[in-house]
């Protein structure tokens, strides 16, 4: 019989992702599994979309942009509060190089799943949006690859809103 930490342990460390956490990070705290299916997009197969987000490197500042932004926005700030911000910055990176056809795959959870405590409101989404655009104008992506990019998140929205 298991004791009830040894339980515990199991059902918040042992079934949840396939690989332990990158340091810093905390253990996920749903059980998932981890697959690409779970980006919610296939990927563009256009390397001239991925090229026009500069790489890994340039997915790696927008999503830093990307975080600070959404983190300090008075609209939005309050449903990040209490997440993991290694895996959420790592998670990011992944997902969107995934979806831009680069060489990553994501570890992360659906987004229903993600998302499914946060109850977004179709405002805060848009300012998400928002500062999504902000920091992929700041990295220099021009406006017709930053949409191919857009065009990929949004039918992402039905499992974000959640109010």
């Amino acid at each position: 019989m298991l004791f009830p930490t040894a339980l515990i342990a199991f059902l918040f460390v042992g079934a949840q992702a396939t690989t332990e956490p990158p340091p810093g990070e905390l253990p996920p705290v749903y059980p998932y599994t981890q697959s690409d299916e779970n980006a919610g997009a296939d990927p563009i197969t256009n390397a001239s979309v991925f090229e026009a987000f500069h790489g890994e490197e340039g997915i790696s500042r927008i999503v830093e942009d990307f975080v600070d932004g959404i983190t300090t926005d008075p609209r939005i700030e309050g449903i990040f509060r209490a997440r993991d911000d290694v895996r959420f910055r790592r998670t990011l990176k992944e997902q969107f190089c995934y979806v831009l056809g680069g060489p990553c795959t994501y570890s992360g959870m659906d987004m229903a799943m993600a998302h499914k405590d946060h109850g977004v409101t179709t405002a805060e989404f848009n300012a998400l949006v928002e500062n999504l655009q902000t920091a992929m104008d700041k990295e220099g992506v021009p406006f017709r690859m930053q949409n191919k990019l857009l065009a990929k998140l949004a039918p992402m929205k039905h499992d974000v809103v959640t109010r």
